[in-house]
């Protein structure tokens, strides 16, 4: 009986081994398991889990507009209507000239009113400051203010056959600058705004040309339609201009995220990486204009679980660089704390 008690303990010993043994093997199987399903990046970092779908990243940029719209009511009747913005911007509208189908309009309407003077209203609303050259090519604007006008009754949108004009206190973007002048936002297939130079003759204005003056600390805008309008010069640089390249974190693209430049020093412009390579999966300016030796600021941006998710990376710009970003470049923050980053760079 002794031996056979020696036997069964050793036996039950062996078998308690056994048992700890299978359960870290699996343990590690198990791990091993959790990691091989996360893709590694070429940077070599993990694949993030809950990457951002374009629909999400978009409803992000859109809730953030909707914030930033201010509405005002009016009657056709009225006549001629001043209305005054939360910024100070005086917006006149001539009531009678609003039609809807080309029938002139009675009774109550809506007017939607968005304002962006700064690069965090503009970044986080997909605002960008980038003009359309000559040749068809985009280069950096520095802003007097961005701004969107729609006239909507019952949820249909008003034409209008008058100027809508538009008071500006130069205050808001550093002062009067002579060089400003008007442009229209126009939207490619994709939906990415770029601005087209107002070339309207005689549109009001001791200038004579254009649909933009001067005067004291005002810019006095004067917009032939509804939609997006800007006050702008082109920036200027004689230093050598490049492209430069970007590799955001691995599974982003041009529908999930979006890429931009924050010039130092220039407070009111904001440029952005409009191309992306599905072959090379890298964002460019492929433009060419961003001056050799500039001292500026990458800004990726996505969406994650409702809040912001970014990089900021300050840079000097070298010819035909790339600059990389990676996942642990990433933080997530609310839309607040954000704004805050952008509107704080150099």
């Amino acid at each position: 009986m002794k031996t056979y008690n020696t036997f069964t303990k050793n036996r039950k010993s062996v078998i308690a081994q056994l048992k700890t043994l299978s359960y870290l093997f699996g343990t590690f199987i198990i791990t091993a398991l959790l990691l091989a399903s996360c893709t590694s990046n070429d940077d070599g970092d993990d694949f993030p889990i809950d990457l951002a779908s374009a629909e999400e990243f978009k409803a992000i940029q859109d809730e953030v507009l909707e914030d930033l719209t201010q509405t005002f009511q009016f009657n056709a009747e009225d006549g001629w209507v001043n209305l005054t913005s939360e910024k100070g911007v005086n917006i006149g509208i001539n009531a009678n000239c609003l039609t809807l189908n080309g029938i002139t309009v009675t009774g109550a309407i809506d007017l939607d009113f968005v304002e962006l003077f700064d690069k965090g209203n503009m970044l986080l609303t997909n605002k960008p400051t980038m003009g359309v050259l000559p040749n068809g090519d985009k280069a950096l604007l520095i802003s007097g203010g961005e701004f969107f006008i729609e006239a909507t009754q019952n949820g249909q949108a008003l034409d209008t056959n008058c100027n809508l004009q538009l008071s500006i206190p130069s205050a808001l973007t550093g002062g009067t600058d002579n060089d400003m002048i008007l442009w229209n936002g126009t939207f490619d297939e994709d939906g990415n705004l770029a601005w087209e130079e107002d070339k309207r003759d005689g549109a009001g204005g001791p200038q004579g040309e254009g649909g933009l003056f001067a005067e004291g600390n005002q810019y006095y805008a004067f917009v032939h339609d509804f939609g997006w309008s800007n006050v702008d010069r082109f920036y200027n640089d004689p230093r050598p201009k490049t492209t430069i390249l970007v590799d955001a974190p691995d599974g982003y693209d041009n529908t999930n995220c979006a890429l931009y430049l924050s010039y130092d020093g220039e407070e009111t412009g904001l440029a952005n990486l409009d191309t992306y390579n599905t072959e090379t999966g890298l964002f460019s300016e492929h433009y060419g204009q961003i001056p050799v030796g500039l001292e500026c600021h990458v800004i990726f941006v996505t969406e994650e679980n409702g809040n912001w998710k970014y990089a900021i990376k300050g840079v000097n710009i070298a010819e035909n660089g790339t600059i990389v970003i990676t996942e642990d470049d990433t933080n997530v923050v609310t839309e607040a704390q954000l704004m805050n980053l952008i509107n704080n760079l150099p």
